[in-house]
């Protein structure tokens, strides 16, 4: 399910079933007919389920069932309670029925054993509250030891924990900086790439073959080949992503005969610099080593 507005949305396979969501109660409300979709049954079934758990006392009427005046209908239409909705589908037959009562076991299995279940796609729309929930539990267990590290680290990466979640699904945010936001051309760089050489060797870190060019202009069209267009539009559209191909490129085409993974890290942060990406509190030193040592 995924929130829209002041909606629920089931995705099943065969479509969007749209739900009314109660704000104020926290549930989920559904007319038959949406039931009777969401679990691919008739819509007699749900209303013979319905009766039966009405009628066993599983669930009582006050509370879980309303009407509801809705667009087209001249009658109020009777809309159910999440607790109902779970209900029908743990006594219904049908495959879609089944494969919720799978997810519902395995949730309520990782609830039991692990004492929580995570929904990453509610944490993201509420994601100040899910920090400030993060703060009452590291209240709650102050008194455990280690606790309070893990949920420092939950909180501290939990923009990460999303990103990855994010490439998994190939929704992966492109907003950026755009190459028309600053001027800097390979000749900058090669100036600023002698410089951090110059640096290098003056403290006794680097010989004269660092950053020496296997190839004349090796560099130059590794550059050319992060900056380059096609139809008229950038093919890394984003500072973003030419940094992070540059980084690659250097790395994995070797153009220096020494110094291929210092002048790639070097070339990275050069250009989000450049760009003006505020980088330092989203890379640390340590992690740049490691995304060089990773592409190696």
């Amino acid at each position: 399910m995924k929130k829209e507005n002041n909606i629920i949305i089931y995705q099943a396979r065969n479509g969007e079933i749209k739900l009314k969501e109660d704000l104020e109660n926290e549930t989920i409300w559904a007319s038959q007919a949406q039931i009777a979709d969401v679990f691919e049954i008739e819509r007699s079934v749900v209303t013979k389920h319905i009766k039966n758990i009405l009628k066993d006392k599983e669930l009582n009427e006050k509370g879980n069932v309303q009407k509801m005046h809705i667009a087209n209908s001249d009658k109020p239409v009777s809309f159910y309670s999440l607790d109902l909705i779970l209900a029908v589908g743990y006594r219904t037959k049908s495959s879609k029925a089944v494969q919720f009562r799978k997810w519902a076991t395995k949730t309520l299995k990782d609830h039991i054993l692990k004492g929580y279940t995570i929904n990453k796609s509610r944490i993201k729309e509420n994601y100040e509250q899910f920090l400030k929930i993060i703060e009452d539990i590291k209240i709650l267990s102050n008194s455990r030891i280690g606790t309070n590290d893990v949920l420092e680290l939950v909180k501290a990466f939990a923009n990460t924990w999303f990103s990855l979640d994010a490439y998994d699904k190939d929704s992966f945010p492109k907003k950026g900086y755009t190459q028309k936001t600053f001027k800097s051309g390979i000749k900058e760089l090669y100036s600023d790439v002698l410089k951090f050489k110059e640096e290098l060797i003056k403290n006794g870190e680097a010989t004269e073959f660092f950053a020496e060019e296997r190839v004349k202009n090796n560099l130059e069209g590794i550059f050319e080949n992060v900056f380059q267009s096609a139809f008229g539009e950038d093919v890394y559209k984003t500072v973003e992503e030419k940094s992070a191909h540059l980084l690659y490129f250097i790395i994995k085409d070797h153009p220096f005969i020494d110094g291929n993974k210092r002048t790639a890290a070097f070339s990275f942060i050069w250009l989000l610099r450049k760009a003006k990406v505020d980088f330092k509190n989203m890379i640390t030193p340590q992690t740049l080593a490691a995304l060089a040592l990773l592409i190696t």
